[in-house]
């Protein structure tokens, strides 16, 4: 502010306050910073005009080692300090700060007159010489001044330190005054108003900075794109199955963190289950079954029930008929209408299908559908043993219930808005029953289709 008298500057807060130009204008044609316009006149306006009659002003080593200590471990900031102590500049406060933390926490006054360049170097020994030189509460109070103007550098403003930013402050503490973390805990665990973190967590945080960054590895696009073709039906084992198949080289574990840390989420069940069951009305058939359901060949057992789906106050029922060696829908039928022909229907196209079924178990619950006349006929004119479910016990048909809440989960549940209409809905079934039996892998397959597993089993 030297290049300005007493009635430039009074002439510059006039025009301010006025409002006859602004700072920038004025900061444009005088060349001058605009902070520094703005410093200014908010000094004139606290002190007047008389705050530059003063002859350059000597502060006492007291006053600045005040100032200092109120900017470094205060709330406000420093240009606001400044004018709350009536410094003539704002870059005043900021040179006392450096030259403190220069001169290891000290505030050095400088004697007039030129010194060289020797003389200076010895005049200013380092930090840490400094430090061991103070007795000992001057040397606690250096490092909490200096612990607090870490914290303020990384966190802006104290109280909102993170364990991360504390660790990081107290390891530049160490190298800066060439003490033992011994040390600095104690003295700052004496001070109740400073941030302090166990000495454990210290030490993990340092350890885990050392620690190499995961890379990220060359699956990730291909397990996205498998994800998103699969439209989030996948969880990361069938994922990690489908890219070992590809030839990736990838663990459950790897896939399932990228999976996390990408946050590709696959679809949950929501259980809703349609019942067909009216009571005795016909023949009652043993259970052949007894929760054995796996097969080792095609054909050796089958399972059937009926599901429902609800859409705009509309019905739709499926029908079909899953195969208890690969899990493959053999055929299906769907109606509007849980009838005889929905399941008379479904039978029709199995047994064009499939001739030779003289040794097949056909499993189901005890509904109104399979204890019918018509239906048992048609069972036994194929060679086909007819098999119930235990009444109530949903589970002894186990494997019809798993298709289903996964059809349900993967293509309608939270997807119902996708459907207009029953034929869009009848079309994502057909789709999807597709898709299960020819692209979508399984576990339990070693990573192979329902339709892969059967060939493959109908040959060996």
């Amino acid at each position: 502010m030297s290049k300005l008298n007493k009635k430039q500057r009074l002439k510059i807060y006039n025009d301010w306050r006025n409002g006859n130009k602004s700072l920038s204008v004025i900061s444009s044609e005088i060349k001058l910073n605009r902070s520094t316009l703005q410093y200014m006149v908010n000094l004139i306006d606290r002190h007047g005009i008389e705050i530059y009659d003063k002859s350059k002003e000597l502060f006492t080593k007291e006053f600045k080692e005040k100032a200092i200590v109120r900017a470094l471990t205060g709330n406000n900031s420093i240009n606001q300090l400044s004018l709350d102590l009536g410094l003539r500049s704002n870059g005043i406060l900021y040179n006392w700060i450096r030259e403190y933390k220069k001169n290891g926490y000290n505030v050095v006054i400088k004697k007039k007159g030129r010194h060289s360049v020797h003389e200076s170097e010895e005049a200013i020994p380092n930090i840490a010489q400094r430090f061991r030189e103070a007795d000992p509460a001057t040397r606690r109070r250096k490092l909490e001044i200096a612990y607090r103007q870490c914290l303020r550098k990384k966190t802006k403003r104290l109280g909102s330190e993170t364990s991360q930013e504390i660790a990081q402050a107290v390891t530049e503490l160490r190298q800066e005054f060439k003490v033992s973390l011994d040390y600095i805990f104690t003295v700052l665990a004496q001070n109740k108003d400073l941030p302090l973190i166990a000495r454990s967590t210290y030490y993990n945080i340092i350890k885990s900075k050392d620690k190499p960054k995961r890379k990220k590895p060359g699956f990730l696009s291909r397990m996205k794109e498998i994800f998103d073709y699969h439209q989030r039906r996948y969880g990361y084992r069938r994922v990690a199955m489908q890219l070992r198949k590809e030839g990736y080289a990838v663990t459950d574990r790897a896939v399932r963190y990228w999976m996390h840390k990408l946050k590709l989420k696959g679809r949950r069940r929501n259980k809703r289950k349609y019942s067909s069951y009216k009571g005795t009305i016909g023949k009652i058939a043993p259970n052949l079954i007894h929760r054995g359901f796996f097969a080792i060949r095609p054909n050796m057992k089958w399972y059937t029930d009926i599901t429902e789906f609800h859409l705009n106050g509309q019905k739709l029922y499926l029908s079909p008929i899953l195969d208890g060696c690969g899990g493959d829908i053999v055929s299906y039928s769907i109606s509007r209408h849980p009838d005889m022909n929905l399941v008379m229907s479904m039978l029709n196209k199995a047994f064009a299908k499939h001739k030779a079924l003289n040794a097949c178990i056909f499993h189901t619950d005890q509904g109104c559908q399979y204890q019918s006349r018509v239906y048992q006929r048609a069972l036994k004119l194929h060679g086909i043993t007819q098999s119930m479910s235990r009444k109530g016990n949903s589970m002894d048909d186990g494997l019809m219930e798993n298709f289903f809440g996964l059809l349900k989960t993967e293509m309608f549940y939270d997807q119902e808005y996708k459907y207009h209409n029953l034929e869009e809905l009848t079309q994502a079934i057909e789709e999807y029953i597709e898709y299960y039996n020819n692209e979508r892998i399984k576990s339990r397959l070693k990573g192979l289709t329902p339709i892969e597993y059967r060939d493959q089993a109908l040959v060996s």
